[in-house]
């Protein structure tokens, strides 16, 4: 796509950027075919090429305006679209610059601006979780609107870590502390760590570390974001370059993930972090990267049970962020998550249609865009619900796997069917 930037952003990092995105774009639309927002509205401003072209006219000197924010807005940044791209285009790399430009010149309304304010600054904070109970507590007394954005408590029994007194394995794995997962589902990261002490496996969490930053990156606050990236590589730091470092900095939220394996776009620029940020790429790991590996062990741990395929059943929803930015599972060829776990024997059921269409979550999206964010669930909900007398007797009560917090919580609010990450469903047939 030819191009000719404006002189106010010709010479800015995110005018050059913007430009070798642009010109990757033949603006063939095959993009749209697969786009939520698009396939919800059939308005081509809320498919990936209408938003190029929105974005390609504010950097080529167009002012932007509320209808230009509201469309880049609706974005739930599933990258989808670059699955589909034949030019291989990188959107997200677009809209990471493009956003930020149209919002530093559209004023946003003061609720707006006081939401998104919130939610980057409470989301990410130690505040987070007394805030989320303070919500559950008196959840049923909210208005309806107010209480379909706090989760409901999870009905499972008290997490428990593996002993750390007797947990003293040589190898050692970091955990990323995060933010919102603690608070909302903490059985995650013990199923992580219990999983990984069976494994021979020491599981750590250096305390100073926090949030991963994408909260603060996906709605355009990029300084934030290289602050939250910055604490984390000077927390995890002495764990890589320690004398036995650790091999691998595991990320169970496949969201996080995603951003943090980002991380040395997000600093390249800076000289203190660019080549501390490419040394920490190279260890982040998704679990579902590293479940091949476990194989031999996990079969001898479970026995029988892996060998008579008596382990269950549930359908797996792999998130975008595992599908479309970590390249971890496709429509095309199951990932190592579904292939593992199959060989391991779980019956590993997807998506009757479009099981890597995105949920709707999208992080902050289901508190943003509400309405959209719950015709997308619905639909995948509606999907993954396995037709009528199609379960098998050794399934068992059906339950809904995923890989990231945030689609977790978001379709746990649209049914009463279980929804876990696979992680804990491996750390139940380990424990029994």
């Amino acid at each position: 796509m030819q191009t000719r930037l404006s002189p106010e952003h010709q010479s800015t990092p995110a005018g050059q950027q913007a430009q070798a995105v642009l010109r990757q774009c033949v603006h063939c639309g095959f993009c749209n075919a697969t786009c939520p927002t698009y396939r919800l509205t059939g308005n081509e401003l809320d498919g990936p090429r209408g938003r190029i072209y929105l974005m390609k006219q504010v950097f080529e000197g167009q002012a932007p305006t509320r209808t230009t924010q509201q469309h880049l807005d609706r974005c739930i940044g599933c990258r989808h679209c670059e699955s589909t791209c034949p030019s291989g285009v990188p959107y997200h790399e677009l809209l990471a610059v493009g956003q930020p430009v149209v919002d530093a010149a559209v004023a946003r309304p003061w609720r707006e601006r006081l939401l998104r304010w919130g939610l980057r600054t409470l989301m990410p904070s130690p505040l987070f979780t007394p805030a989320l109970r303070v919500g559950q507590a008196v959840r049923g007394l909210l208005p309806e609107a107010l209480r379909a954005q706090v989760p409901a408590r999870s009905p499972l029994a008290p997490p428990a870590w593996p002993d750390a007194r007797q947990s003293l394995h040589a190898r050692r794995v970091l955990m990323l502390k995060g933010c919102v997962q603690p608070g909302l589902r903490p059985h995650i990261d013990a199923s992580t760590a219990r999983v990984l002490d069976a494994l021979g496996i020491r599981a750590e969490v250096a305390s100073s570390s926090g949030c991963c930053g994408a909260v603060q990156g996906h709605m355009g606050d990029v300084d934030g974001a290289k602050v939250r990236a910055r604490r984390n590589i000077d927390a995890w730091w002495p764990y890589i370059v320690s004398a036995t470092p650790v091999e691998a900095v595991l990320v169970n939220a496949s969201g996080c993930g995603a951003w943090v394996k980002d991380y040395d776009s997000l600093l390249a620029d800076d000289p203190a972090y660019a080549d501390k940020a490419k040394r920490l790429v190279a260890l982040v790991r998704d679990p579902g990267e590293m479940l091949p590996a476990w194989l031999p062990v996990l079969k001898r741990k479970l026995g029988r049970k892996a060998a008579a395929g008596a382990l269950g059943g549930f359908t797996f929803h792999p998130p975008c962020s595992l599908s479309h930015a970590q390249r971890l599972s496709s429509a095309a060829k199951p990932g190592p998550i579904e292939t593992s776990l199959r060989e391991l024997g779980f019956e590993v059921r997807l998506a009757r249609q479009d099981s890597h269409q995105c949920c709707g979550a999208g992080g902050a999206y289901s508190v943003l865009q509400p309405e959209m964010s719950r015709q997308l669930r619905d639909l995948k909900l509606q999907a993954l619900q396995p037709e009528q007398g199609a379960e098998s007797a050794a399934s068992g009560p059906q339950v809904i796997a995923s890989a990231n917090i945030g689609c977790i919580t978001h379709l746990q609010s649209g049914t009463d069917t279980p929804v876990k990450h696979w992680i804990e469903l491996l750390d139940e047939a380990l424990t029994g």
